[in-house]
């Protein structure tokens, strides 16, 4: 896979980085179903055979399980194959599982020193700020100032503990508001097909400022895979965050499962699978760097990692520009 240099950084990553969300497992709030963890080292395995050369996780994953098998994973791999790790912080638990959303610098300390114990290394390749702000806060709830934040992750990299620092969902203003403490490496974003939100001002900013863009689901949780069915949204696990989303019932199901039939028919042109047509045309944006795509199973990796090589043509990209008109703002 070829390489792209990340920001102000010194990292060079591939087009595509693999995502583990999933991989936590479903024993919490925003869980993906159960989960095996042998499957899961193989997926992280079969992700750096195939060239893939970073790993996007959180703390908050699994409530850290996640973090605990990358560790696991990477204790498998030779030294100079492992991938660089990239986790997030901000959204913290107690005893009992209960999720929230904390931006005081107590808290982002001991966030990063848990995450440091739990990936079992000395230092963090890339360390961003989950949240802002957090959709599923209660009324009222503040969590602490992002500057407040954003200064401690300065703080840990001057420390060695991190070598670069971003956030994730951030708007403009927030990110001018950062730009002033120190330099922003990268913006992580939702932007797929069905969520396109950050093509107005974001990218623009980030283009503009000088700010890499890491796009996270652009297959859109799984709904433009050409795998999802309304049969199989039925019979998705009790503990899968996605039974109770929106974008996986009506009306939005079958607008985004319209488009994935006209991403199968791109897709037979190409030989390649309609998740790695999805995942090009997130790429094709010339200020998204890579792409965060999430595999759970090895053959997973196999269907998404084409995409790295894809090229769509100019009337393919306009045939799916007008195709779902739900798609998210």
């Amino acid at each position: 896979m070829d390489l792209r240099p990340l920001g102000n950084s010194d990292l060079a990553i591939t087009s595509i980085g693999l995502g583990t969300w999933a991989i936590g497992g479903g024993d919490w709030v925003l869980g993906w179903g159960p989960q095996n963890d042998g499957d899961s080292l193989k997926t992280i395995r079969r992700a750096v055979e195939l060239g893939i050369n970073w790993i996007e996780t959180a703390a908050v994953y699994g409530l850290g399980h996640a973090e605990t098998v990358i560790a696991r994973a990477l204790r498998a791999i030779p030294p100079r194959e492992r991938p660089h790790v990239f986790t997030t912080c901000s959204l913290v638990w107690d005893e009992l599982g209960n999720v929230a959303h904390s931006l005081e610098p107590r808290s982002i300390r001991r966030e990063a020193e848990a995450s440091l114990r739990r990936l079992a290394t000395d230092t963090i390749d890339l360390y961003q700020i989950g949240w802002p702000t957090w959709p599923k806060s209660p009324p009222k709830h503040n969590p602490g100032s992002i500057e407040a934040a954003w200064e401690t992750l300065a703080s840990l990299k001057r420390e060695g503990k991190v070598r670069f620092i971003g956030v994730s969902n951030c708007d403009p203003l927030q990110l001018t508001r950062l730009q002033r403490i120190a330099p922003v490496t990268t913006l992580q974003t939702r932007y797929s097909l069905l969520s396109r939100g950050a093509e107005d001002r974001t990218l623009p900013f980030c283009r503009d400022h000088g700010i890499d863009v890491l796009a996270y689901s652009p297959m859109h949780s799984g709904l433009l895979t050409g795998t999802m069915t309304p049969e199989r949204v039925k019979a998705l696990p009790h503990n899968d965050w996605r039974r109770g989303s929106p974008d996986f019932h009506e009306p939005f199901l079958s607008c985004a499962l319209t488009l994935s039939d006209r991403l199968r028919a791109i897709a037979d042109r190409h030989a390649r699978t309609p998740g790695e047509v999805a995942i090009a045309w997130t790429l094709r944006h010339p200020t998204v760097t890579a792409a965060v795509v999430g595999a759970r199973r090895p053959d997973q990796v196999d269907a998404i990692i084409g995409a790295s090589t894809l090229r769509l043509a100019t009337t393919e990209i306009e045939s799916l520009d007008v195709s779902c008109p739900l798609a998210r703002s």
